[in-house]
């Protein structure tokens, strides 16, 4: 077994590589199990060696890809302090500057309250001790792990009102507001400060879902719901 520091694997761009293919994934399966668009335009795919469901929308699946190619420079880099956001649909893409801390997908009713936060809480070791031929493999397991979890995370979560939209929130760790106009990355892809509205939620109940610890990584994934969500 060697160890390793995150320079002698470009340790940035592996981790912002798997977790930018995986927080895709994780995007649509949450969007398809809380219903917040119609089943219709869910196909069936095979990730991580499981049956997903995948949006066939070409717009939101660009919208969904734009959002994450603007992320993976602050996975691989490291940003900092604010909450931005751009919009799509009512659907948006808020980011809690703070290096990457937590990727929040987060469900609004039609009054664009929040109602869930589905966390996925990221911690990167210093040092990694690793056998190369078995690290990919290892995660991609586990990250497995959280796609089943998700899959079935209704039975845990009460209904949702009808109309709702989504946003996706990142936290990082201090330091990149004033590089935000290198960070975007995308044209008409903007960066814009979001409302405190769309990032609170008062009194939530917590509830764990999965976690996993990896060479490369470690993350857990919990959802924040709210109390009463049709008042």
């Amino acid at each position: 077994m060697t160890t390793l520091t995150r320079q002698d694997l470009n340790f940035g761009q592996v981790v912002a590589d798997v977790l930018c293919e995986f927080l895709e994934v994780a995007v649509h399966l949450i969007l398809y199990v809380r219903e917040v668009y119609p089943v219709g335009i869910f196909q069936k795919r095979k990730k991580y060696n499981v049956p997903v469901q995948m949006s066939c929308h070409p717009e939101l699946n660009q919208y969904i890809q734009d959002t994450l190619h603007c992320v993976k420079p602050l996975l691989e880099k490291g940003g900092g302090g604010g909450v931005w956001v751009t919009r799509f649909w009512s659907r948006g893409f808020l980011f809690l500057q703070n290096d990457v801390e937590k990727v929040v997908v987060v469900i609004l009713d039609k009054e664009h309250r929040p109602v869930e936060k589905f966390v996925f809480e990221i911690t990167q070791p210093p040092l990694l001790s690793i056998s190369s031929d078995s690290l990919l493999s290892h995660v991609e397991q586990l990250l497995r792990a959280f796609i089943l979890k998700i899959s079935v995370c209704d039975a845990v979560l009460d209904h949702n009102p009808p109309g709702c939209t989504f946003t996706v929130l990142v936290h990082t760790r201090e330091a990149a507001t004033r590089n935000m106009e290198k960070i975007q990355v995308i044209k008409d892809f903007p960066w814009i400060l979001a409302d405190e509205q769309d990032v609170h939620m008062h009194d939530p109940r917590l509830i764990p879902l999965k976690t996993m610890t990896s060479d490369i990584l470690k993350m857990q994934l919990y959802v924040e719901e709210r109390a009463h969500k049709s008042s």
